[in-house]
């Protein structure tokens, strides 16, 4: 590459984590953000592409594309098209994307990956919703929301598997309006996103924020789109099935504490009070098989387990509202409200003492016999109760004093 050509880039010195190239312009109506890792095969017609439909459409724009480290030209090639070039030092998905929209200078930001998977020039129908007052504006390539998906453009699992049970999860958990949790293209205001304060520098980006969008209530349209086999010779997708796939899980659960915690804790609590209630009297034959204090054992783990899973989803739950991870919430705010840390720990108290009061007689019952051999049907069934009500209480009495070191206000 000719020393003249590196020259009309004008490559500026690196000022914290991004580096902008090209000479900036009059502010336009929307900024096209394309994330970039090498795509030199790709780069050029996506470019193009995107400065065709604005231009056809009539819309003040400008094309972004946030390098992420490349070591091939896509970003020569990008700036020579007139594309602005952000070089973003931080790696992964979304710091690119960040850097990228952090350095658009539109009302409207459109963000694209840089494969040629999308077609750009479906850009004016983001930017109509946009005009009609929606704050996110999703593609969809599936069926389902009205797209289509070209022979070989997307794989078999995550057409069939991963894509429709992670979109049906987050219009379930979250109330996503939208049929295509991952489609990359999609289009949104700037200051709804600045609003939305996001944090996954990972592939998370995309998912995090249909989740806070959906969270603040805010205005989500969606748009069909065509998926078209993208055009990379040089290197395989990015994107790895199976652990771009638990990375979208792990982060769902995250924002969904009641899903990870609440719900298989109270399960647990329910089933495991329901056995043990059922046990305690004496044992109970069904058919050939007898359940005594093996299973009345295995049930009062069930209900310890479960209690502290309940008491991390209240844990989870406050840290997420104070961090301004998740909207404030009435229902945890009334419970803590009535149940406060002194209350939580004279409750937390009173169990445990109750548990103790339940060994003293055990221990009285066996000094009755001589401190010999018991039966341990009979015996059980005090120590048992005893053991639970005496971890539950401490459980909830230190449970009480970190949900209060939680709620501290901050300086």
């Amino acid at each position: 590459m000719s020393t003249d050509f590196r020259n009309d880039l004008q490559v500026r010195p690196p000022t914290g984590a991004v580096t902008l190239v090209a000479a900036a312009e009059d502010a336009p109506e929307v900024s096209i953000v394309m994330p970039c890792l090498n795509e030199a095969d790709t780069i050029a017609t996506c470019v193009r592409k995107a400065k065709a439909a604005l231009a056809s459409a009539g819309i003040a724009g400008e094309v972004i594309v946030a390098d992420n480290g490349s070591t091939d030209e896509s970003p020569m090639i990008a700036a020579a098209l007139g594309a602005r070039v952000v070089r973003v030092a931080s790696k992964g998905y979304g710091s690119a994307l960040m850097g990228g929209i952090a350095a658009a200078r539109g009302q409207y930001v459109i963000m694209g990956d840089a494969d040629d998977s999308y077609d750009f020039g479906e850009i004016p129908k983001f930017v109509d919703k946009l005009h009609q007052g929606y704050d996110l504006v999703q593609g969809c390539r599936l069926p389902a929301g009205g797209g289509t998906i070209l022979p070989g453009a997307m794989p078999f699992l995550h057409r069939w598997w991963g894509n429709p049970m992670f979109t049906m999860l987050v219009r379930r958990w979250f109330g996503a309006p939208v049929h295509d949790v991952y489609c990359g293209l999609r289009g949104f205001r700037k200051g709804h996103y600045e609003s939305l304060g996001q944090r996954c520098t990972g592939m998370e980006f995309a998912t995090e924020m249909i989740i806070r969008s959906s969270l603040r209530s805010a205005r989500i349209a969606e748009v069909p789109i065509r998926l078209q086999p993208d055009g990379r010779v040089a290197h395989a997708p990015h994107l790895k099935t199976f652990r771009d796939g638990w990375r979208t899980l792990r982060f769902f659960l995250f924002y969904s504490p009641r899903w990870l915690f609440l719900f298989p804790g109270a399960l647990l609590v329910v089933t495991g009070l329901a056995v043990m209630a059922w046990l305690l009297p004496e044992p109970r034959t069904i058919g050939r098989v007898t359940f005594d204090y093996n299973t009345l054992l295995f049930a009062a783990a069930a209900v310890m387990l479960g209690a502290q899973s309940v008491l991390f989803w209240i844990f989870a739950k406050v840290f997420a509202i104070s961090e301004g991870l998740l909207n404030p919430d009435r229902r945890i705010t009334k419970l803590l409200d009535v149940v406060t840390l002194e209350v939580g720990a004279a409750l937390g108290a009173g169990l445990f003492v109750t548990g103790l009061g339940i060994a003293v007689y055990a221990l009285s019952d066996w000094s009755s016999h001589s401190f010999g051999n018991l039966s341990p049907s009979e015996s059980l069934r005090l120590v048992i109760p005893a053991v639970l009500c005496m971890v539950l209480g401490l459980q909830g009495l230190l449970g009480s004093f970190f949900v209060g070191i939680l709620r501290l206000r901050r300086l």
